[in-house]
């Protein structure tokens, strides 16, 4: 293997470790956004996620618990909006700021109240983690020049829940574009009253629509804490929802271009990561704190540059009012 080689891949590798709560946030957007319910508060429930995730595993020692948890409190999250934006008809936004909000501030303060470090949970040993999965025959294939190396070093050795991330995006294509639920999801961000008059549900299918957005954002926020990282620090998310959610505009709201997206600020987080430190000719040495603001800025520009038109569902933050 050569250095260019090891690099290029390496640098991959990292692309999907970084992009994997960015695609499980994206499908979760997409579901609640399709239906019409405008969904701000990704970050909050994946930050949420991650807190109940690090937290339940600090103290069970179990990643699955950890993992059930996350996924139990990102829903109650969800649902909260759903009640919030279907049942009140609230501002969607508003809703989705204030979880936000309240998240950020209650995972400080129950962090120090359990744990008493800080706002974090204390470091997570192995077997509370998701530990990376080695695929069948990695070994045995590594000395196969080019591929056998693709195969040992990107494919194989992630954690499961970036294969869970990975999987999502076909699972959703097919939920969305070929299942009659699908279809009524379509149909309900679009014309609500038609779905109404055929008999339909309208609160009852945006309610399943949120509840399968937060338990995606509550499997992302368990990655980021108990399987990227051994534990939970303040803010971790670190604007992750509100990239995720610009992925799901610029791919149109569809699975496979946010995927995309997703992949896009993968690669330029891998990217900078790897910048940290060289210098730079004519600059010198760049400052941390600009190259790790160097993705998300290049990601807004991109965004801006080449989304094109993005047409978002009709009925998309309307809170709908039955006729009587």
């Amino acid at each position: 293997m050569t250095d260019t080689w090891l690099l290029a891949v390496l640098t991959l590798d990292a692309t999907i470790r970084v992009a994997a709560p960015l695609i499980l946030a994206a499908m979760a957007g997409l579901f609640s956004e399709r239906s019409g319910i405008v969904d701000i508060g990704l970050e909050g429930k994946m930050l949420a996620g991650a807190f109940a995730a690090a937290a339940t595993a600090a103290v069970t020692g179990s990643a699955w618990l950890g993992l059930a948890v996350a996924i139990a409190v990102s829903s109650s999250l969800a649902l909260l909006h759903g009640l919030a934006c279907i049942t009140y008809r609230g501002n969607q936004v508003v809703s989705g700021v204030a979880i936000n909000v309240l998240v950020a501030g209650l995972t400080v303060v129950l962090g120090i109240a359990w744990f008493d470090q800080g706002g974090q949970t204390p470091p997570l040993s192995q077997a509370a983690r998701f530990a990376p999965i080695k695929l069948p025959f990695a070994d045995a294939l590594h000395d196969i020049p080019w591929l056998g190396d693709l195969y040992h070093e990107l494919i194989s050795g992630h954690n499961l829940l970036v294969y869970v991330a990975l999987a999502a995006v076909p699972a959703t294509w097919w939920v969305v574009y070929r299942t009659r639920f699908g279809l009524r999801l379509r149909a309900v961000g679009e014309t609500p009253a038609a779905v109404d008059t055929a008999g339909v549900s309208v609160e009852l299918l945006r309610y399943r629509a949120v509840l399968i957005t937060g338990m995606l954002c509550g499997i992302a926020g368990a990655y980021l804490s108990i399987g990227q990282s051994a534990g939970f620090v303040r803010d971790m998310t670190a604007g992750k929802g509100y990239i995720a959610l610009a992925a799901l505009i610029f791919g149109k709201w569809r699975p496979v271009p946010a995927l995309l997206a997703c992949l896009l600020f993968g690669f330029l987080d891998a990217v900078a990561t790897r910048l940290q430190g060289i210098e730079l000719p004519g600059i010198g040495q760049a400052p941390v704190a600009l190259i790790q603001a160097l993705p998300y800025a290049l990601t807004v520009i991109l965004l801006a540059g080449f989304i094109g038109k993005a047409v978002a569902p009709k009925a998309i933050g309307v809170p709908y009012v039955k006729e009587r």
